[in-house]
C-alpha cells in the first residue's frame, strides 16, 4: 500500500460528515425508534440508518476500495488496507429527545479497527450539526476546531479536573458505572455526562473538559475523538496501560491523566457487576 495523503483523508471526512449532518439536523417533529440494540434502551432511529447510508455511498463513491465499519451496518471488509470507521449519529437518545448534543464522527484507520491494539487512526472529523463546529486532526498533524489549532487544557489538579462520563446500556454496567461516579465526584470540581462520546473528546481537546473516562466504547464512538484529543495534547488510553476500547478508555492531559488513572485503577465490577474497591488491579484488568 503506498503511502496515505492524510490530507485527502481529512478532507473527505470532513466532507461526509458536513453532508450527513446536513441530513440529520432537519431533524423531523417526531422521531420514531426503529429498533434496538443490545437493550430497550439502546436505540436506533430511522435517521441513524439513513445517515450510514449517506455516509457509506459517499465513501465509496471515491474510495471504492476501502473498507467500511459503521455502527449500524458492521463491517464491509475492503483491499486497500484503510477501513473508514463511522458514527452516523453519536449521542442517538439526544437525538430521539430533540436534546442539541449529538455529532456525526468519521475517521479512518490501518490495521482491524475492532482491535484495540491492532490499528492506527490517520484522520478523523467530528461534525456537529446543529452549531457547525466541525473538529479535525491527521495523525502527526495536529488538531483543529473549524480550522484554528486546538490544545487541551494543561497542569490541571485532580481537585480542580471537570470530567466528562458516559453510562453503557446494560443494567449492571450502568449501576457500576453510577458507584464509580459516587467514588470520583468528591475528588474532581465536576462531572458532566453530556451523552455523546464523540462531543466529549472534542470538547476535551479544545479545553471545554479537563478529562473523560468511560467504558463500553465502540470503536465508531472512539475514532474520530480519539485522534483529535491525542492531536490536541491528551493521553488517552485504557485500564492500566492497555490501549484504549471497551474496557476503558480515559483522556487528560499530563499529570492529570496519571491522577486520573490511579483513581479508576482500584475499581472493578465484582461478578454482580457492582462496583469493588481492590488493592491491586487483576491480571485481565477488565471491569468486565
Amino acid at each position: 500500500m503506498s503511502e496515505p495523503d492524510l490530507a485527502a483523508l481529512v478532507e473527505l471526512a470532513e466532507r461526509v460528515a458536513r453532508q450527513a449532518g446536513e441530513l440529520v439536523r432537519t431533524r423531523p417533529d417526531t422521531v420514531d425508534v426503529a429498533s434496538t440494540k443490545s437493550s430497550p434502551t439502546d436505540i436506533v432511529t430511522a435517521m441513524d440508518t439513513a445517515s450510514e447510508a449517506l455516509l457509506r455511498k459517499a465513501i465509496h463513491h471515491e474510495r471504492p476500495d476501502d473498507g467500511i465499519l459503521g455502527e449500524e451496518g458492521g463491517q464491509a471488509k475492503g483491499v486497500s488496507g484503510l477501513t473508514w470507521v463511522v458514527d452516523p449519529i453519536d449521542g442517538t437518545v439526544n437525538y430521539l429527545y430533540g436534546i442539541p448534543a449529538y455529532a456525526i464522527s468519521v475517521a479512518v484507520v490501518t490495521g482491524d479497527p475492532l482491535d484495540p491494539s491492532g490499528h492506527q487512526v490517520l484522520a478523523g472529523c467530528v461534525h456537529n450539526p446543529l452549531s457547525g463546529e466541525t473538529w479535525t486532526a491527521t495523525s502527526g498533524g495536529g488538531a483543529f476546531l473549524d480550522g484554528r489549532p486546538i490544545r487541551v487544557n494543561r497542569n490541571v489538579p485532580l481537585d480542580r479536573a471537570l470530567v466528562a462520563t458516559g453510562f453503557g446500556y446494560d443494567a449492571g454496567r450502568r449501576r457500576h458505572a453510577a458507584e464509580v461516579v459516587a467514588k470520583v465526584l468528591p475528588r474532581v470540581r465536576d462531572i458532566r455526562r453530556i451523552g455523546s462520546a464523540a462531543l466529549d473528546l472534542s470538547a476535551l481537546a479544545c479545553g471545554r473538559l479537563d478529562a473523560y473516562y468511560e467504558r463500553g466504547l465502540g470503536a465508531w464512538d472512539l475514532a474520530a475523538g480519539g485522534l483529535i484529543a491525542r492531536e490536541a495534547g491528551a493521553l488517552v488510553g485504557g485500564l492500566a496501560g492497555r490501549p484504549p476500547g471497551p474496557e476503558l478508555v480515559v483522556a487528560a492531559g499530563p499529570g492529570l491523566y496519571e491522577d486520573l488513572q490511579e483513581l479508576l485503577g482500584p475499581l472493578r465490577p465484582d461478578r454482580d457487576g457492582e462496583a469493588t474497591e481492590v488493592s491491586e488491579v487483576s491480571e485481565d484488568g477488565a471491569h468486565d
